[in-house]
């Protein structure tokens, strides 16, 4: 009989891994816990980016999820490429945090965190990590440069598509740039109903989705995706017709009041149904082509 050799890594003890890691959750979170506290009483207290704090929740789950890699032994190790991205993570955060620059003050966590587990457990350990560090991009307020650029044209269509939908089915409605004019009563189309939030939002969903599906199609992935920012604007639109009809049946009162918010879940729902939906047509499409490739 012949010896097996076992040329697994001895498991790790709790002094080692803290010995490692301590070090850098403690620098993290004398980095980042001023700032999370920061945007939580200024930029994530606004509907543009209240999906803030949850994408930082989600991303601390999907870490604490694939934790054994963490804790395993080093493999492939990269520390020249690991301390050259904590580098730059930290002149990024120290701009960012020095010159109020939101995009640099919580951007900065990726590449500081990415670097931080190349030069400690290496590119194996990053290649099984590598959704968790893209998901968090999410977290990073959009610049404000790229909102105003998308969120013209984004309203001008909404306006356009809500007024000629809705005088179709007989509605006495007019429209003007972005205001549109019903009955007695006249509604701006503002930045908030321009659709890019809950394409932001559905998108990050929406990979998160496919995340943990692990569609094995390059094609069901791809189309999915493909498919997120004509649903988003879609449900945007409904959710403006839906306020514009409101404010002629009941008044301005309820259609600025209770029914505005309201309008905003009806929003998220419809575009949530309309991706599941289309995924289980592709789930289908494609699951009977593999049935009869077979």
């Amino acid at each position: 009989m012949s010896a097996v050799l076992d040329t697994r890594s001895p498991p790790r003890s709790l002094g080692q891994v803290l010995g490692e890691w301590g070090p850098i959750l403690v620098g993290l979170m004398a980095l980042y816990v001023p700032t999370i506290i920061a945007f939580g009483r200024t930029i994530w207290q606004s509907e543009e980016q209240a999906h803030g704090p949850i994408i930082i929740a989600v991303v601390a789950w999907l870490v604490w999820d694939k934790r054994h890699v963490l804790l395993a032994a080093p493999e492939r190790l990269a520390p020249v490429s690991g301390w050259g991205l904590i580098l730059v993570g930290l002149l990024a955060y120290v701009l960012g945090r020095s010159q109020t620059i939101p995009l640099l003050d919580i951007g900065s966590l990726i590449p500081i965190a990415a670097g931080a587990v190349l030069a400690l457990r290496g590119r194996t350990a990053l290649k099984v990590l590598w959704f968790p560090f893209l998901f968090a991009v999410f977290a990073i307020p959009l610049p404000g440069l790229l909102i105003d650029a998308a969120t013209g044209p984004l309203k001008q269509s909404v306006s356009v598509i809500a007024e000629t939908v809705l005088y179709a089915l007989g509605y006495p409605i007019a429209r003007t740039g972005v205001i549109l004019s019903v009955g007695q009563y006249q509604l701006l189309v503002a930045d908030a109903c321009s659709g890019l939030n809950s394409i932001f939002s559905l998108s990050a969903l929406g990979l998160l989705y496919l995340y943990l599906m692990r569609y094995r199609s390059v094609a069901h992935n791809a189309l999915l995706i493909a498919s997120i920012l004509p649903i988003a604007f879609f449900a945007n639109v409904v959710r403006v017709m839906i306020l514009v009809l409101v404010t002629y049946h009941f008044g301005d009162e309820t259609g600025q009041g209770f029914a505005h918010g309201f309008a905003g879940m009806v929003l998220f729902v419809i575009a949530l149904v309309l991706l599941f939906a289309f995924d289980s047509i592709l789930r289908f499409v494609f699951f009977r082509k593999r049935g009869t490739d077979r």
